[in-house]
């Protein structure tokens, strides 16, 4: 867009959305990463994009237009192809017998203008939007993709059952199985999927998504071509087609309208074939703020006092699948600046981070977190992540480096923040050792996102606030949403029955779940002295949380996620699903 940083960054303080000093370091930081001022501001949360888009509307006389709850005829829409619309960030969403109104994050982009104008024969009307808007267009673009899907599917399902092909190798080539293995990768993309679960039973083969963290059953396909998607996966992830009684693991990478994902797949053994998981990794690695990770105030703080030490140890916890990864990630990419060496160990590499040694780990041939670490150790590094401590050797080589003057990153498996200092105790760990290295320990779970298209709020009837309290200590949340000013002190003695909470009604944006997308809920515990001295105790982790909570006011998992329950952000449901399961 034709304004300049100068201009842009003028344009903000007079219009008030941030302060001259603010921007000026936002501006050098941007300069110093090579990154365009305009997209790093919007991308590190320094001015909602929408506000950004409204002043440079005013000031460009470019009338400004919000798609993000707008539904586009189909006709018009389709006058961009998707791939189009995609890659240059243009819509069509309004046409009449002379005009084409096109929403754009870019109307200087006169090339696509014409574009547009020759291939209508109509004048093109431009207007300024966000990213989300566009987003929101191009979802609308495939929401009849699940019928589109079942027709593909089944045409070639009839096709291969044809052909009846026995040899695998042969099977994994058959021009309608690579179609179906095809279609499959592809829904799992447009939906979002994290996983594809391709499950045989006894009678047919059972298609399964997780989305939003939860198993969807979206098909099934004949048990007759069963070999033949399997086969089909083998060969794309390079594993041996005439092994049928042992696991397997393997990755491929496949291009899917101009992004690049990675998929990891187990293949394993059961009783009535082999069942098959894909994990579907977006490949460019993980470019977010903690605060787009759903982290409050408080807890932020912790982290980034913790960030800023030199040396020590941060923790991250939770269960499989709790965004633990995506967390250590963030926190790194805080971290990656020029002058600093980080190495990483992990168990898969999930994401490329540029600027960043990254290391996959290969237990069978010796190389284990223990080892890696004390060669890791001899390049030097000044951050240093271990994808997860899992015994005591790795323990003790992850905290000797916190204690020699390294910042080191890993992960536990367990429910609590305050749960990981006694387990790393019974690991073997020197209780001394532990609490003279950790500097702050994060326990956490993934929410689901109230869709926004199909939000509505409600009031908890008697009965409900009830059974809440029964569950939940009401008292020490609802004064955490004090301490948080989320509500007024007034609104604490009230209760919860006069709160607004939140829901998602069902809608087609969101498949008729009232959820899209997912979001964390944290709790942060920074050892302190007093954490310290229970430490040395070997007190059990009940007794350090209570004193976490009375000396640091700290906000347990429970209580952020009902902060963000009462914000809109997700459910009560949700929330007890996840953090009393």
């Amino acid at each position: 867009m034709n304004i300049s940083s100068s201009k842009l960054k003028k344009l903000i303080e007079n219009a008030g959305l941030t302060d001259k000093k603010t921007l000026d370091k936002v501006s050098k930081e941007a300069q110093e990463k090579g990154e365009d001022f305009e997209e790093y501001i919007i991308r590190k949360k320094i001015v909602a994009e929408k506000n950004l888009r409204e002043i440079q509307s005013s000031f460009l006389k470019i009338p400004f237009v919000d798609l993000t709850r707008k539904q586009i005829p189909k006709d018009t829409l389709f006058l961009i192809p998707e791939a189009t619309a995609k890659e240059y960030k243009v819509i069509a969403y309004e046409q009449d017998e002379k005009n084409v109104k096109l929403a754009m994050t870019d109307p200087g982009d006169l090339q696509t203008i014409e574009f547009v104008r020759k291939k209508t024969g109509r004048s093109i009307i431009s207007y300024l939007t966000t990213s989300d808007s566009i987003e929101n267009a191009l979802r609308q673009y495939r929401k009849n993709i699940r019928s589109q899907f079942d027709e593909i599917i089944q045409k070639n399902i009839e096709k291969a059952e044809k052909q009846g092909e026995k040899d695998p190798e042969k099977l994994a080539l058959n021009l309608p199985v690579i179609r179906i293995v095809d279609s499959l990768i592809d829904y799992g993309i447009n939906e979002e999927a994290s996983d594809i679960h391709i499950e045989p039973v006894e009678q047919e083969i059972n298609i399964r998504y997780r989305i939003d963290g939860i198993l969807h059953n979206v098909l099934t396909l004949p048990k007759q071509i069963h070999d033949g998607v399997v086969a089909r996966i083998k060969i794309l992830s390079n594993l041996k087609l005439d092994e049928h009684r042992l696991p397997q693991d393997g990755r491929f990478k496949k291009e899917v309208r101009d992004q690049k994902y990675a998929f990891r797949v187990s293949v394993l053994p059961i009783m009535d074939g082999e069942k098959v998981v894909l994990r579907i990794l977006k490949e460019g690695g993980v470019n977010l703020a903690l605060e787009q990770l759903g982290f409050q105030h408080s807890a932020l703080e912790k982290i980034k006092v913790a960030i800023k030490k030199p040396n020590g140890m941060i923790l991250v916890t939770g269960p499989t699948g709790s965004g633990k990864t995506t967390t250590l990630y963030t926190i790194l990419n805080a971290l990656n600046i020029p002058g600093v060496n980080i190495s990483t160990l992990e168990d898969p590499v999930e994401y490329r981070m540029s600027g960043v040694n990254q290391s996959q780990v290969k237990p069978k041939i010796g190389f284990s977190f223990a080892n890696g670490l004390r060669s890791l150790l001899r390049q030097d590094p000044d951050i240093i992540m271990v994808g997860e401590i899992r015994d005591k050797e790795t323990a003790e080589l992850a905290i000797h480096a916190a204690m020699t003057g390294h910042l080191v990153l890993s992960t536990l498996h367990t429910n609590s923040a305050a749960g990981a200092l006694p387990r790393l105790i019974d690991m073997g760990i020197n209780p001394f050792l532990i609490a003279s290295t950790v500097n702050v320990i994060i326990a956490q779970r993934l929410v689901r996102r109230i869709c926004p298209n199909c939000i509505q709020s409600y009031n908890l009837t008697d009965a409900q606030v009830s059974d809440l309290e029964k569950q939940v200590d009401m008292d020490i949340t609802l004064a955490a949403m004090v301490k948080e000013g989320i509500i007024a002190e007034e609104k604490e003695k009230q209760g919860l029955k006069k709160m607004n909470f939140y829901k998602g009604a069902g809608c087609e944006q969101c498949g008729g779940e009232g959820y899209k997308g997912r979001i964390g809920v944290f709790e942060a515990l920074e050892i302190t002295d007093a954490i310290s001295d229970l430490v040395m105790k070997k007190a059990p982790d009940e007794e350090i949380e209570n004193k976490a909570i009375e000396e640091q006011g700290m906000i347990i998992m429970i209580q952020d996620g009902f902060i963000k329950a009462r914000t809109g952000i997700t459910s009560i449901e949700e929330v007890l699903r996840v953090t009393k399961e």
